[in-house]
């Protein structure tokens, strides 16, 4: 298992800061998002761009996938802004940056990122050194899910209001947690006021991806398994929609990487584009 209590972000948190930051420096615009935050918050050694998971070709596929699913999460948020939701709920937080990037929506909104104790200290540390601060609408939950902590509790005594809707996010984060765990993160969702939209990656089982990425995927997964977190949990689309329903939502979407290409890579003369039947999105409203 992974040390908990470090005082650092998950080497998955950090690859995703980098790959946002590299979208940007190396990527031909029109940029999906920029988003050079993490980059900075992180302060990586000269030469960081050389590592192999930083390959500008070989992590194409993979860096679209993740600026694509955070594009596609903020501009939810901002439509769901404009017709009065004022909660933003970030599971497994990392180094997101949607507050610092987006100031203005921000204010608007009472966002609640939740991480781990360790990586959740360490980054308002960095906050604070880099002068974005941690504002009075921006709440850091660390919550120690392995001592049975609950994040509806913890955000709650932090102003969080049940009886109001929220925008929910988890991504990146499903294939780490066992099918109860995500059933159970569904069904607490699901209990939220009516008009909360919760928008949640998954990870198509590794044969159903696309053959040119196929082994790519299986080398992360080896690699997430070595340094202790193994991704354990594949669902199907239809077995995450079914989910979904079980778990209470009235309205279940599931959302393909085709759909997100055609969405922010469409006329593109670089071939940036998601790979296909590997991580794609559920986005479930109450």
């Amino acid at each position: 298992m992974a040390d908990k209590s470090k005082q650092e972000p998950e080497n998955t948190a950090a690859r995703v800061a980098l790959w946002r930051a590299i979208h940007v420096q190396q990527d031909p615009p029109p940029h999906v998002l920029q988003d050079e935050i993490g980059l900075q918050l992180l302060a990586p050694p000269e030469g960081w761009q050389k590592r192999g998971d930083m390959h500008p070709i070989g992590t194409r596929p993979f860096r679209a996938s993740i600026v694509a699913r955070a594009r596609f999460l903020e501009d939810l948020l901002e439509e769901r802004a404009a017709d009065g939701v004022s909660q933003y709920v970030i599971l497994g937080a990392g180094l997101d940056t949607f507050a610092q990037r987006h100031t203005e929506l921000a204010k608007r909104l009472q966002t609640f990122e939740i991480d781990q104790p360790g990586p959740q200290a360490w980054k308002r540390k960095r906050l604070e050194e880099l002068s974005f601060g941690v504002p009075s609408h921006l709440h850091l939950v660390p919550v120690d899910f392995e001592a049975g902590q609950s994040w509806l509790q913890l955000i709650a005594a932090e102003g969080f209001d049940a009886n109001k809707p929220a925008v929910v996010a988890s991504t990146g984060v499903s294939m780490y947690l066992s099918k109860e765990a995500v059933s159970a993160t569904l069904r607490e969702v699901s209990g939220l006021a009516q008009g909360t939209t919760l928008v949640m990656s998954f990870m198509l089982p590794i044969d159903q991806a696309e053959a040119e990425v196929r082994a790519s995927i299986k080398q992360a997964e080896a690699g997430a398994r070595a340094n202790g977190t193994p991704w354990i949990s594949f669902f199907t689309p239809d077995e995450m929609l079914e989910l979904a329903r079980q778990a209470g939502f009235k309205q279940v979407e599931h959302v393909s990487a085709v759909a997100l290409s055609q969405r922010y890579f469409a006329d593109r003369s670089d071939g940036m584009r998601l790979p296909n039947n590997s991580e794609e999105l559920l986005v479930a409203t109450t």
